[in-house]
């Protein structure tokens, strides 16, 4: 019986665990057309800090308000990189938000003020020839 109950756990504790890291990743944009032929191939990726502040930067109250990014993150800045945007197919582009979770004590220490949030972006894309 008490077997069960710790497989139960392990089982709740995984399952949790999987729903909150897939949350913390987002595409911002996704071609979901496949094309052949490309010229050559542009990808890579990037720590960014997405750090968010309360839009009423009221001690506490900061909790329970909307909270605003002190930084955007515009998928064509980093396809950008790749060239000219009307030659790139097969666009990809990917925040990754995971470090956010570990960082969310900036958020306690301030009160609900200011948030930490190192997060990743990784973006690929193929160049027509």
């Amino acid at each position: 019986m008490r077997q069960k109950q710790g497989v139960r756990g392990f089982l709740s504790i995984l399952m949790t665990a999987s729903l909150l890291l897939a949350g913390c990743t987002r595409d911002l944009v996704r071609d979901d057309v496949k094309y052949a032929q490309t010229g050559a191939h542009c990808s890579g990726s990037e720590g960014v800090d997405n750090s968010s502040i309360a839009v009423l930067p009221v001690p506490l109250v900061a909790f329970f308000v909307p909270h605003a990014n002190l930084h955007d993150i515009k998928a064509d800045d980093y396809l950008k990189r790749c060239g000219d945007p009307s030659k790139l197919i097969n666009r990809h582009v990917r925040v990754n938000r995971t470090g956010c979770i570990p960082a969310g004590l900036t958020r306690i220490i301030t009160l609900g003020i200011w948030q930490w949030c190192p997060a990743n972006v990784s973006w690929e894309a193929d160049v027509k020839a």
